[in-house]
């Protein structure tokens, strides 16, 4: 497949931080930002624990009333991805909003994290949405979701999981060009840094890397995708790191019986160098919240057919691209029939809701207007 379209196609990647073993530097910064991590507590009114056969499943929620916004989010981000979109979303029209953290993502506990198949999560929604509203008549529901959740969000609106459902948005996910970029899916993911110093560090190479381009939406959401990396782990990562120097040592050994003097000096020069620059380094304390690599089992049952799903939905649907390559041929076809409402963000990244929050929040609520879900606040004027 062409380069170009697969860069387009996945997050854009730089090489990690200069410590972190990238060979390309990165391009100087003229001022230095803040990179520190911000509470959820900025952006939404409560954080929840829904309970359900054994799962602890983590929600945030503002707002109250007719609708509800349900947000799924991506693979490997978490609730807080959300977490500005939703907060400017309010400010708009009359709603509220509910971000889960998917299992085996954020804050949420499960029997089976690693189930992550596109039927489990479905029944997750539907089992979440039911715990909320169980002591009361459920708002009119609309899921919104981005790349793996808006897979999801099909799945549960296609397997009528949610009786009182409404309207379905999809970010940035569509079939014909998931299918295609998932056989190099694991080469990306092998190019993200596996561990960081600090929650700080994790940040700012989510923001220079180009995964996340806004850096207040880095902050908040970035930390609920780490977490600490516990001492069983730096005991082996250290054993692990002995073990191969061992083996280096009896290589440069059996070298020095073949090399020059001079040769063997130089080595040990640079090996002493190392040495010095390791001890002083401080160890990673966090790594990804989950191993992505590990979901591959799942990734076609998320996308297959999932243009056809999405069409065959009797509900008011919305689709927001990054790029227009990414519409396939079934859904070019229905986007001509009139069949859902589609907007092109081309400035953004795959994260579309957080490299362009105002943007987004402005389609959001235009969407929810325009079909009577929600009313909108005096100081709301609609995308045209």
């Amino acid at each position: 497949m062409d380069k170009d379209l697969l860069k387009r196609r996945l997050p854009p990647l730089f090489p990690s931080l200069p410590d972190g073993g990238s060979s390309r530097s990165v391009p100087p910064r003229k001022r230095k930002r803040n990179y520190a991590p911000v509470s959820w507590e900025k952006y939404f009114e409560r954080k929840e624990i829904v309970e359900f056969d054994g799962n602890r499943f983590c929600v945030y929620c503002s707002g109250s009333g007719d609708p509800a916004l349900v947000f799924l989010h991506g693979g490997g981000y978490s609730a807080m991805t959300w977490a500005i979109v939703s907060s400017l979303l309010m400010q708009k029209c009359h709603c509220q909003v509910v971000a889960i953290d998917s299992r085996g993502h954020g804050s949420t506990e499960t029997t089976d994290n690693k189930d992550l198949s596109a039927a489990s999560q479905a029944r997750d929604i539907g089992a979440i949405v039911e715990a909320l509203w169980k002591d009361s008549s459920p708002p009119s529901i609309v899921l919104v979701g981005h790349s793996m959740g808006g897979a999801i969000a099909v799945h549960a609106a296609a397997r009528k999981l949610i009786p009182s459902i409404v309207g379905l948005v999809v970010i940035d996910v569509v079939e014909g060009s998931a299918m295609e970029a998932l056989s190099s899916m694991q080469s990306f993911l092998k190019g993200r840094p596996k561990s960081f110093r600090s929650q700080e560090q994790a940040i700012e190479w989510s923001v220079r890397a180009g995964q996340t381009r806004s850096a207040e939406s880095a902050c908040v959401s970035v930390p609920t995708q780490l977490r600490r990396i516990s001492d069983e782990e730096k005991l082996s990562t250290s054993e692990s790191t002995a073990s191969t120097s061992s083996v280096d040592t009896i290589q440069e050994e059996q070298e020095e019986k073949r090399g020059s003097v001079v040769e063997n000096e130089k080595k040990e020069e640079v090996k002493e160098k190392s040495l010095l620059e390791n001890t002083a380094r401080p160890a990673p304390a966090y790594t990804w919240r989950i191993d992505l690599s590990k979901t591959q089992p799942h990734w076609e049952g998320w996308f297959k057919g999932l243009s056809k799903l999405f069409l065959s939905c009797s509900v008011a649907k919305l689709l927001l691209l990054a790029g227009v390559d990414r519409l396939d041929k079934d859904l070019t076809i229905g986007q001509m029939q009139g069949k859902f409402e589609m907007h092109v963000l081309p400035q953004c990244g795959h994260a579309v809701h957080e490299d362009s929050p105002d943007k987004v929040s402005q389609l959001l609520a235009t969407f929810l207007v325009r079909n009577k879900f929600a009313h909108p606040k005096e100081e709301f004027s609609m995308y045209h």
